[in-house]
């Protein structure tokens, strides 16, 4: 009881020194990795007297006769979590890639060059819409790689850089949560059955939309004054350097086209997202390669892929590593379970009750990863197809990640590209999301009201057991998407 108890406080004092990084000056990728190491140790210390649901254990050891409590956790809980974190890291390390590729040979020029306002309110309104449309069409950690190398070519101050590139975690995570495809607890609903396409867009867009909005009317009252744009270099650059048009047009089409192709990838081959991403990699590599083939050493050292992903922020990485490890040892001892259950004895009645829940999923989103979260709701409850519980979890899993920069991998891949102050984003962007995640909550509610006036009731809920092999959990658990 002692380890499981530790396990917890650790988990939250890691948490605190991870948020205090700054003052600290201790980097959070130590943390968070030291954080993923101790947790784990601790669930093999405590033994199989520390697991909440001992079940997953003994069906291992009735497969392998010579097996030990060891040899589960190591050889099939923790293989299995490090094989859900490195799908996460090989799509981070491919789009980053792609990013960066383009970015050295101009391809955003192309769509910076027609944006010319300076105005503080009217940038922040064109990058906060194109984020939220975009999220929903490739995913929220990739369209924030893309939305972050846009801000830097639009924005030299980097104050002024953090609150628009805050901004953009907001819209992505909004974005993402009413498509489909657009963010991973919504696929994970969707891929299990749990919603339809076309409902889910229907239920939740216009929450997701205020969920933006609210924010976005409030930073735009804030906002004073023009942008600072960053200065060009290209004047000073030598002309071996400087990339034409077309090329530019080429590698912005054939990269953003690649991003944009791995979730159509994933729907028609069923292959994780990251094969697509590795794909697409492939792609720009080879065409970076055909192109400067006649180029002279110097300029293909300056294009060549493996100097550019030199480049690409690897302790960002590394601090995904090691949080979602940390998470995944929560979650294989049996702490998150005992969260949603403890979430299911809330004394009231259908439907407030399970507004109270995902409300609450929300929250914890900003803390914890979403996809165990949403794994233990949809392992607890057995709701019929487009019911509105799992409407609302879409919703409130997806936006409510927006509240802590580190709460959805939108925020974290922008913390570590920006290097934004968790303080910072604290004191000035969380009661913006928690603003803009409520009134979404509200409209949400709102609608459903209206339309549960004039549509039948919907079936009650049916609460099954954490360890229950229902079809909706097996499902949950096969799905590994990014957060």
């Amino acid at each position: 009881m002692f380890i499981f108890t530790f396990m917890i406080v650790a988990f939250l004092v890691g948490y605190t020194v991870i948020a205090l990084e700054h003052p600290l000056k201790i980097n959070k990728t130590a943390t968070a990795l030291l954080l993923g190491v101790v947790l784990w140790t601790c669930a093999v210390i405590g033994g199989e007297g520390i697991l909440v649901d001992a079940t997953p254990l003994h069906e291992y050891l009735s497969k392998h006769a010579d097996g030990t409590f060891t040899d589960w956790l190591v050889h099939s809980e923790l293989l299995h979590a490090l094989g859900e974190v490195s799908e996460i890291l090989f799509f981070l390390i491919g789009a980053m890639s792609i990013v960066e590729i383009v970015d050295t040979h101009g391809g955003f020029r192309i769509i910076t060059d027609k944006i010319v306002t300076t105005k503080k309110t009217k940038l922040l309104w064109i990058i906060s819409l194109i984020t939220f449309f975009m999220s929903a069409v490739l995913d929220n950690l990739t369209t924030s790689i893309v939305m972050v190398a846009l801000l830097r070519k639009l924005i030299g101050n980097q104050h002024d850089r953090w609150t628009f590139a805050s901004m953009v975690i907001i819209a992505a995570n909004a974005g993402g949560a009413w498509s489909p495809i657009g963010d991973v607890t919504t696929i994970m609903l969707w891929i299990a059955g749990d919603v339809t396409s076309f409902n889910i867009i229907l239920m939740t867009l216009v929450p997701s939309l205020f969920a933006m909005l609210v924010p976005l009317v409030i930073l735009s009252l804030m906002l004073k004054g023009d942008v600072e744009r960053p200065t060009e270099n290209l004047k000073h650059m030598d002309a071996a350097f400087v990339t034409t048009r077309r090329h530019r047009l080429g590698f912005l089409i054939v990269g953003v086209g690649g991003l944009i192709c791995v979730p159509i990838f994933k729907t028609l081959t069923h292959l994780p997202p990251y094969m697509g991403m590795m794909g697409a990699l492939g792609v720009l590599w080879m065409m970076s390669e055909i192109v400067h083939r006649h180029d002279d050493e110097i300029v293909k050292e300056k294009y060549s892929i493996l100097s550019i992903i030199t480049r690409i922020d690897l302790p960002s990485i590394l601090f995904f590593l090691g949080i979602l490890l940390a998470v995944n040892a929560l979650k294989t001892v049996g702490h998150l379970s005992l969260l949603a259950n403890g979430l299911d004895a809330i004394p009231m009645g259908e439907p407030g009750k399970y507004y109270v829940i995902n409300i609450i999923i929300g929250f914890l989103s900003s803390i914890i990863d979403n996809v165990p979260l949403v794994a233990g709701a949809m392992g607890m409850y057995d709701f019929p197809t487009d019911h509105y519980f799992w409407e609302f979890l879409a919703y409130c899993a997806g936006t409510g990640g927006s509240i802590l920069i580190i709460g959805s991998a939108a925020g974290v891949a922008v913390m570590g590209l920006e290097r934004i102050d968790f303080i910072w984003y604290l004191k000035r962007i969380s009661w913006l999301a928690i603003a803009g995640y409520l009134a979404g909550a509200l409209v949400f509610i709102g609608q459903k009201a209206i339309v549960k006036s004039v549509s039948p009731k919907e079936p009650q809920a049916q609460t099954v057991s954490m360890g229950d092999p229902s079809p909706s959990t097996s499902d949950t658990y096969q799905v590994t998407e990014l957060n």
